[in-house]
């Protein structure tokens, strides 16, 4: 048989093939997805009865969890393989960030009070600069140290999400700082509420002190709900505000990364190579966002694309938890943890200082 006859017959054998993991694994991802659903209604339901208003727990982590069995079924019944094709984590991502644009308007943070997008900017650069000088200290990977830098100082899981898609990190990198986030993020969602009303903090700074240093919108949302309700909507506005920075950080980590860390030996950095390697998508946020910032969007629609929203990361982190290598994460080590946990309590000490004086002292 010739050359271009086996070729064929490859080709003609392999497409029904490819076709099949794409109708199976949609099938599974579906499944899953509507899954991870069905759990968060019933974990927001058992908080609910506790007195907190919104789940804690968010669902990224149920959507991974649910992955990871499914990832571990699949690979002991080898049909890993026969899915792939379906697993698109990124293209997930990347529309679900788009769609996370009709959620952050300007406009409404400006009409709300600047002393919020003040405290943001202050702590945005501060932890930003922390995580990346320590990150660099015990030489983490740089797509590493820029996710970790991105979620700790921003807003978690949609700031990893967005620096990972502007640097072209790992997955298993995104599933790292994810795991982070969420785990550190409940804890600090019992225990500062606590802390405040030991410190006797007023609701202002204590709701400024929650949105500016816990990680997840979710927890801030829980913590504010805890202290009080005037607390809960200045820990929203406070880490509203910080979520608006997610373009412009995923913006500055693509030019760095285009013009310092991948520049090729002796290659000048010229406009089409710095547009080449740019995440198209953040520009598809920053214009979503913008159009939500002139009232393009009707409540109710804004609400519809925030629901949209949310499937389309439930669907991603299913994905990163069927595509999780244990053997890729270890690899990483103990170094990641201990420079997140050193970032997170310079963000905490930070944020109490920042809080105290805009909307304590200041704001008094």
């Amino acid at each position: 048989m010739g050359q271009s006859a086996k070729l064929n017959l490859t080709l003609s054998s392999a497409a029904p093939s490819a076709w099949g993991g794409w109708v199976a694994g949609g099938v599974l991802l579906l499944v899953l997805t509507v899954l991870v659903a069905e759990f968060d209604k019933g974990i927001a339901t058992l908080f609910k009865a506790q007195g907190v208003a919104q789940n804690p727990l968010e669902y990224p982590l149920t959507a991974v969890v649910l992955g990871l069995i499914a990832n571990l079924v699949l690979r002991v019944t080898r049909l890993h393989g026969l899915v792939r094709p379906a697993i698109r984590t990124e293209l997930y991502l990347k529309i679900g960030l788009v769609l996370l644009g009709a959620r952050i308007s300007l406009g409404d943070l400006l009409a709300t009070g600047a002393g919020g997008l003040v405290q943001a900017v202050i702590m945005v650069v501060s932890v930003f600069g922390f995580t990346w000088w320590l990150g660099g200290r015990v030489q983490l990977p740089e797509t590493l140290k820029a996710v970790m830098a991105s979620a700790v100082s921003i807003c978690g899981v949609s700031a990893a999400i967005a620096a990972a898609g502007a640097v072209q990190a790992k997955r298993e990198e995104v599933t790292y700082i994810t795991t982070l986030v969420i785990v550190t993020a409940l804890p600090l969602m019992v225990v500062m509420p606590m802390i405040a009303g030991a410190l006797g903090l007023p609701p202002q700074v204590a709701g400024a002190w929650f949105g500016g240093n816990i990680d997840t919108t979710a927890a801030v949302v829980g913590a504010g709900t805890l202290y009080g309700p005037e607390a809960q909507s200045v820990a929203a506005v406070v880490k509203l505000s910080q979520n608006v920075l997610i373009g412009f950080a995923a913006f500055a980590l693509a030019l760095h990364f285009a013009l310092v860390v991948n520049r090729g030996q002796g290659e000048r950095p010229t406009p089409m190579m710095i547009w080449t390697r740019f995440p198209k998508f953040v520009l598809g946020f920053m214009m979503v966002s913008a159009l939500a910032s002139v009232g393009a969007f009707s409540a109710p629609l804004v609400r519809e694309i925030g629901t949209a929203t949310q499937w389309v990361f439930a669907l991603a982190f299913v994905c990163i938890g069927i595509e999780f290598s244990v053997s890729d994460l270890r690899q990483a080590g103990w170094k990641p943890v201990l420079v997140y946990l050193a970032a997170t309590v310079f963000n905490t000490l930070l944020a109490l200082g920042v809080a105290w004086v805009i909307f304590g002292v200041m704001g008094g």
